[in-house]
């Protein structure tokens, strides 16, 4: 797989012209039929690109995982200004979809049609004649396939919970396959991985490093799909309008035995650490360069120009000026459109350590925007706010994409990093110990300590763990870690949802929008704690003075404001962080979190209405009743949250009644 990134865009419009079958009405494709075998190492590496080609698709890995996908928490966030359904079926983030949402099939087709790749690799690869002149390397090459099928299998089931199930070739399946449990999948995926696993390469040894699926990747996925296995997830009820409940399963301290076993691998080999700095690692990705031995276990190998969104959906957005962008002066803005859309909960960043340095990487820059004339202007939307952490515009001139480019950045997403192994370590051994171990502590350390100056250790990081003593203590800052590491990566839902702690944080998410939006009428009832008295309802700050773009001031990641590009403008923002007023008539004053009310109707704007809707919501435009009302409910009598979503209505009339949607879907 030498030079792999060019070679997968050499393969994508050969694999286009390739007939492979809708799934539940499956047919081999015909180089893959029962009795197929490879012949040469050139056809068994061709085909081992298939399974990563595919993987590249948008409907998955290729974009839609980490945006269409990406849930509501109280870290990614998307608004919503309608009570009612969309008639599309497509509210999947207010979770509020229907079978009929145009997504679920295109995902749902994508996943198995990768999975398929991947079923035919493995099998022609396993009886190949080449595995006797070539053992060791097919057997790494298997493995791939093997993690790359897994991957598939763990995120389908996340989404979708109980699935069709099956390790085979299609040719070889039934027409209709069989909906498997899900912990009968993330078991026989999690046993499967072990085996493959042993005769699997590190990334260093590896041509193509972590953009391959290595050893210990395949180690870091064994212990994510262990907490999925271990954790809580939504279930089915006793009858299909029910909405399920969650729960976990009898033996889950096995699978956290086995995450903290396979995580603890990854890190007593030694091969990983977390030398770069926070924002350096990501700006390194948005610059192309891909580092073997730090954060990145597993980088998702998209091509520049052929795929991948990363870097377009993320960071403030930049408008085209007709075909292309254009810099203040009129001169061409080298790194094309950005869309900015994968945006974050407006309440995010507050939630930092004044301290935190990714705090100012990836808020930074959430308030501003670039428009069509090159200029930067302030994003003053209370609702959602950028997320800095990737973006076209923090690569190098010499590496630009062009005026008149768009998305297919070709910027790698880092599906696994070693900071998520460190944690899941963290977390599997405080569960299976009943408290936190000198190990996960240690572990837990090394991602804390990479977010602060050095100078701060000994309060924000070695005082700030020793206070956590017991099980609970531990796990809670395990929780607000991982909240604060991955940021933008569309982990957190997925996580909030094996801690079975989504009905909390969704509740509280909506109470923090509409008790904000009724704080700024002046009533007080939702302003607990003074959460609110704080946070600044209006921002002053300065885009121009005279007729000057107010100049760059060099990019310092420890300031909020500025940004890893040092030739676009930035804006200076007065109070960015807290209430604070009258600063001089030079600053110019923005309505920002106080748009959440409406001043001349007298109640909350829609967004803090309906954004939840699936889950709780107001009844009217006026926010004058809230249903269900959750005010002050325990945790534990939370109803559930339904994020599993429908199968698509097509696969179910595929199925012949084989198979029926649950949870209250119609």
């Amino acid at each position: 797989m030498k030079n792999s990134k060019i070679f997968l865009a050499g393969i994508l419009a050969l694999l286009s012209l390739s007939a492979c079958s809708e799934f539940l009405d499956v047919k081999s494709d015909s180089k893959y039929d029962e009795e197929y075998v490879f012949g040469n190492m050139e056809e068994i590496n061709r085909a081992l690109n298939a399974c990563y080609t595919y993987m590249l698709d948008g409907n998955t890995y290729g974009g839609a995982y980490y945006s269409t996908f990406c849930l509501n928490s109280d870290v990614e966030y998307a608004t919503s200004t309608s009570d009612m359904q969309s008639s599309a079926g497509t509210d999947y983030k207010q979770f509020d979809a229907t079978s009929a949402g145009s997504h679920l099939e295109k995902t749902w087709q994508s996943a198995y049609r990768n999975i398929e790749y991947c079923n035919n690799f493995i099998t022609a690869a396993e009886v190949s004649p080449m595995m006797a002149e070539n053992e060791a390397e097919l057997m790494q090459m298997i493995g791939e396939a093997k993690c790359i099928r897994a991957m598939n299998y763990h995120d389908m089931v996340i989404l979708f919970g109980d699935v069709p199930f099956s390790l085979g070739r299609a040719a070889d399946a039934p027409m209709v396959m069989e909906v498997a449990d899900r912990d009968v999948i993330l078991k026989t995926m999690i046993d499967d991985l072990k085996e493959a696993s042993k005769s699997m390469q590190f990334a260093a040894s590896l041509d193509g490093g972590v953009q391959r699926c290595s050893k210990e990747f395949a180690w870091a996925l064994i212990a994510r799909m262990s907490l999925t296995a271990g954790g809580y997830s939504l279930r089915p009820g006793a009858s299909t309008a029910d909405k399920g409940t969650m729960e976990r399963p009898a033996n889950y301290k096995e699978y956290y035995q086995t995450a903290m076993e396979y995580a603890g691998k990854v890190i007593s080999e030694g091969n990983h650490s977390l030398k770069k700095r926070y924002d350096q690692y990501f700006i390194d990705q948005c610059n192309y360069i891909v580092t073997n031995d730090d954060d990145s276990i597993f980088e998702i190998p998209y091509t520049k120009g052929i795929n991948g969104n990363v870097g377009y959906n993320w960071g403030p957005a930049y408008d085209m000026n007709g075909t292309e962008t254009q810099m203040h002066d009129g001169t061409a803005a080298v790194w094309g459109k950005t869309s900015g859309s994968n945006m974050l909960n407006v309440f995010y960043r507050f939630s930092f350590d004044e301290k935190d340095l990714r705090r100012n990487y990836v808020c930074g820059t959430a308030l501003w925007k670039y428009g069509s004339d090159g200029k930067v202007a302030m994003r003053l939307d209370p609702w959602t706010a950028y997320c800095g952490k990737w973006s076209k515009l923090w690569t190098e001139t010499g590496n630009a994409m062009g005026a008149i480019s768009e998305g297919n950045t070709g910027i790698n997403y880092p599906y696994m990093r070693y900071a998520d192994v460190l944690l899941m370590y963290a977390e599997a051994a405080n569960e299976v110990n009943e408290g936190p171990t000198a190990e996960a502590i240690d572990a837990f350390k090394q991602v804390r300590r990479r977010a602060f100056d050095s100078a701060d250790w000994g309060e924000k990081v070695d005082n700030y763990v020793a206070a956590a003593g017991d099980q609970a203590s531990f796990l809670s800052l395990i929780q607000d870690e991982r909240k604060w590491e991955f940021g933008g990566e569309g982990l957190r839902w997925r996580d909030l949802v094996r801690w079975n702690k989504y009905a909390e944080v969704l509740r509280d998410v909506f109470y923090q929008y509409f008790g904000y939006a009724w704080y700024v009428s002046g009533d007080e009832e939702y302003n607990t704690d003074d959460r609110f008295t704080n946070l600044p309802s209006e921002l002053f700050y300065k885009t121009a003075m005279g007729d000057n773009v107010i100049p760059n001031p060099g990019y310092d990641y420890k300031t909020f404001g500025t940004m890893p590009n040092n030739i676009l403008p930035v804006v200076q923002i007065y109070n960015p962080w807290t209430f604070e007023r009258n600063p001089g008539a030079e600053w110019a004053q923005g309505y920002y979190l106080s748009q959440m009310y409406n001043d001349t109707e007298g109640y909350p704007k829609a967004q803090a209405l309906f954004s939840l809707r699936g889950y709780i919501r107001a009844t009217d435009h006026y926010g004058s009743e809230v249903v269900p009302n959750l005010w002050g409910v325990e945790a534990e009598s939370l109803p559930v949250v339904r994020y599993i979503l429908p199968f698509p209505e097509d696969v179910i009339a595929r199925s012949a009644g084989a198979y029926e949607n649950k949870y209250g879907y119609r």
